[in-house]
């Protein structure tokens, strides 16, 4: 007995001691990276040169490499892969993604045993000597709800990546989106940009004509009318385009004078199989696979509240001198009593959250069955209006250039020859208009279906 008295003695020292030399390591850390440093960097903007080879290695579960030419115009895919690579927000929360990681780490520690001493001085009384206690204590309720918290935590890990992916593929179509509208406003601003010279250069011509007598003053202020009318318009796309240029670099991570060349987005096939993208959508959409690891994590989470109702158990082993020197040694057992509480509590909580997540997913299915359908629709209504467009847009192009010629000839008057020409820069802009909508409605339907729509050959734009 004196022998095992000496050894938890010197046990008891040996983990104060480590506890204590611990506790002054800790004390030791390295100071945390600075703030400004990471400010800067991003307020640099991203290089697109140090993005070739991520361009080229990306992995994920969507989107696919792209070999990325900073040298030539950028496609809507290699747009989308810069997003994903240099957003800021995405860097973020990709930043974030690695506490799911921690927390993997952590569910599959097992917690430290834990110490405890005492002393009582001795004030009056016949004994000759001071009394004391040490223990030495472990909980044994993790190491049986171990297995649970390590599969919770991998699930909820797995949720965080199919969120991250989600968000980043959600990110890259808005790319797409943008730099459609990038390439929209920057055509609309150049034909608004003829026709405010055209109608300045008209106006001139009217003044001029006016002064020798040739024309009257009405005709002169409608032309006054129609040269501010196309000024509005040139200044408004011209402010629309940049605003689309800037919102492109900063969705990109770009510096916002950064002057990127677009390639034509490629058009999307014709007809679309509204049940076959759905069908598509339930399996690969990452955001629903998210919301299943997340019933997953709960079923775990079920689990464990139902686990938690049964005793917890704690071990310990006490030694003891008091005042006497009468030592002991024993050990230690406590556990709690389902009684009253049971847990019931909990339980039926994890339960309500899981029913829940099961309400949001069949919820989500059918939102996205309704807006496969719709979208599939509005695209094909949209294709049939462009190429309706599109052969009105040829004859009138022809005729504005006749026009022009006859005008030029002096067998047609010049106010007729513009009039024709506008009408030919309207539904061109009309069908800038249609191919943005198809953009818009062709990125829309690839966030319904949770991938990249196949490309068809593409169709010119006059």
């Amino acid at each position: 007995m004196a022998f095992l008295n000496d050894r938890l003695k010197s046990l008891t020292v040996l983990l104060v001691g480590v506890a204590a030399l611990a506790g002054l390591a800790a004390c030791a850390t390295s100071p945390p990276p600075s703030l400004d440093q990471a400010a800067d960097e991003t307020l640099a903007g991203a290089d697109l040169a140090r993005l070739v080879a991520p361009a080229a290695a990306l992995r994920h579960p969507v989107l696919k490499p792209v070999v990325l030419d900073p040298a030539r115009p950028l496609t809507s895919d290699a747009v989308a892969v810069l997003a994903v690579l240099a957003n800021p927000d995405l860097k973020a929360a990709r930043a974030r993604a690695k506490i799911a990681d921690a927390q993997v780490l952590t569910a599959g520690l097992l917690p430290d045993p834990t110490i405890g001493g005492s002393t009582d001085l001795r004030l009056s009384g016949p004994d000759p000597g001071n009394g004391w206690a040490a223990q030495i204590g472990y909980e044994l309720t993790a190491i049986r709800d171990r297995d649970l918290a390590v599969k919770g935590a991998k699930t909820v890990q797995r949720q965080v990546r199919l969120d991250l992916a989600w968000q980043e593929w959600a990110m890259a179509e808005q790319a797409r989106l943008l730099a459609g509208r990038v390439q929209a406003t920057e055509g609309l601003a150049l034909l608004a940009e003829r026709t405010r010279r055209e109608t300045a250069g008209a106006l001139a011509h009217a003044v001029q004509a006016a002064a020798r007598g040739d024309l009257k003053a009405d005709d002169v202020t409608a032309r006054r009318l129609a040269a501010l009318d196309a000024a509005d318009r040139a200044t408004q796309t011209a402010r629309d385009r940049d605003q689309a240029r800037s919102d492109l670099n900063a969705l990109l991570g770009l510096r916002p004078d950064t002057a990127l060349q677009l390639a034509p987005a490629a058009p999307r096939p014709s007809p679309l199989d509204a049940a076959a993208l759905f069908a598509a959508a339930r399996t690969q959409r990452l955001d629903l696979r998210a919301l299943r690891a997340g019933y997953d994590s709960q079923n775990v989470a079920v689990r464990k509240a139902v686990r938690d109702a049964f005793p917890s158990l704690a071990f310990s082993l006490n030694q003891a001198t008091d005042t006497a020197n009468n030592r002991t040694v024993g050990p230690g057992l406590s556990l709690t009593l389902p009684l009253w509480n049971r847990n019931r509590g909990p339980v039926a909580e994890a339960r309500a959250t899981r029913d829940a997540l099961r309400a949001d997913y069949a919820a989500r299915l059918f939102q996205t069955r309704s807006d496969i359908a719709a979208l599939v629709q509005a695209l094909a209504r949209t294709e049939a209006q462009r190429a309706l467009t599109l052969r009105q847009v040829t004859p009138l192009l022809e005729s504005a250039g006749a026009a022009d010629a006859a005008a030029s000839r002096g067998d047609l008057s010049r106010s007729a020859a513009e009039a024709i020409r506008q009408s030919a820069r309207d539904k061109q802009a009309a069908l800038i208009a249609l191919d943005q909508s198809l953009v818009e409605l062709t990125v829309g339907l690839e966030l319904a279906t949770g991938a990249p729509l196949p490309s068809k050959p593409a169709v010119a734009t006059p």
